[in-house]
């Protein structure tokens, strides 16, 4: 068991396809049995040591069950080679901790939330669409569309930028074809430098949220996949009331894109929209204010359950 601040976390663990996943499980702080349990994961090479330890806290504190988990290659958990960031994997390890969250002592299984940023913000809408059990799902900053965050790299980095990294991506799959070793491309960057993200605020903004250790990595041959997931083409099958916070200035997640999702389903989802760049929710007042929409929608989502039921 371990704690952080005021609230009480236990490392818990669990498997995957044969891989061991890290997690912490930050129990209700309600005295109320059987409460629901917000599944959480970060983005794009992050890990659960990155900023999300103030929302497991917080929801936890106003009575939900968290279980915050890291991807197979990254973090804490199991798998080789380490940084190797592949989506069907992801979500694979996404049902895999949904599965195991409703197996948790406390928490109602017809009860389970899903919790999702950037990245992870579009598998959490993938999973939703899948997974007709979900009570809700919430999305900050949610990269829907592979194709439209391409054509945001282009925009703000060129199109010698883009080429550069596709041949990074075309040798590290040759690599992978031959069982070597992966070649590596940093994270983040400062404009004009190589790497996955380097718009103005991508630097800055990633940092204030690390830890210690972190590896600002990912395995090249990411790059070349990524404009092919595009989970708003599912955005017609999710059934269960879904949060989309957009990011109004994001560099990194379009916003149109995700505004697109979001009229996509006008039966289910309710848009947020904020005046800021995609790494701003993570921190002081935006946090706050965002935290707070997400609250306030799980809320109505419970109450409208338990309504239904009546």
């Amino acid at each position: 068991m371990t704690t952080h601040t005021s609230t009480t976390r236990f490392d818990v663990e669990f498997d995957s396809e044969g891989t061991r996943c890290s997690a912490w499980h930050y129990p209700s702080q309600s005295d109320q049995e059987n409460s629901a349990c917000i599944v959480m994961a970060h983005g794009l090479g992050g890990t659960r040591e990155c900023g999300l330890a103030p929302y497991a806290e917080r929801f936890s504190a106003e009575g939900y069950h968290v279980l915050v988990f890291d991807y197979r290659y990254f973090g804490d958990s199991d798998g080789e080679p380490r940084q190797l960031l592949k989506v069907s994997d992801q979500l694979k390890d996404w049902r895999a901790a949904i599965d195991f969250a409703r197996q948790l002592k406390g928490v109602n299984s017809e009860q389970i939330i899903l919790w999702g940023t950037s990245f992870s913000g579009g598998h959490v809408l993938s999973i939703a669409a899948e997974d007709q059990r979900l009570l809700a799902v919430s999305a900050q900053g949610p990269m829907v569309d592979g194709r439209a965050a391409s054509l945001e790299i282009l925009k703000y980095a060129g199109p010698v930028h883009l080429s550069k990294l596709s041949s990074c991506g075309l040798i590290d799959q040759a690599r992978a074809t031959l069982g070597m070793s992966p070649l590596y491309i940093p994270l983040i960057a400062e404009p004009g430098a190589l790497a996955a993200m380097t718009s103005h605020d991508a630097l800055s903004g990633y940092h204030a949220i690390t830890a210690p250790g972190w590896r600002n990595e990912m395995s090249a041959r990411t790059v070349l996949v990524l404009s092919l997931y595009r989970p708003i083409s599912k955005a017609k099958k999710i059934r269960c009331p879904a949060l989309i916070q957009v990011c109004n200035k994001d560099t990194v997640a379009p916003a149109k894109a995700a505004i697109k999702m979001a009229k996509l389903m006008p039966n289910t989802a309710t848009l947020k929209q904020y005046d800021i760049g995609h790494f701003d929710i993570y921190t002081g007042k935006d946090f706050d204010t965002g935290i707070a929409d997400q609250l306030a929608f799980y809320h109505d989502a419970l109450h409208n359950a338990r309504g239904m039921k009546l």
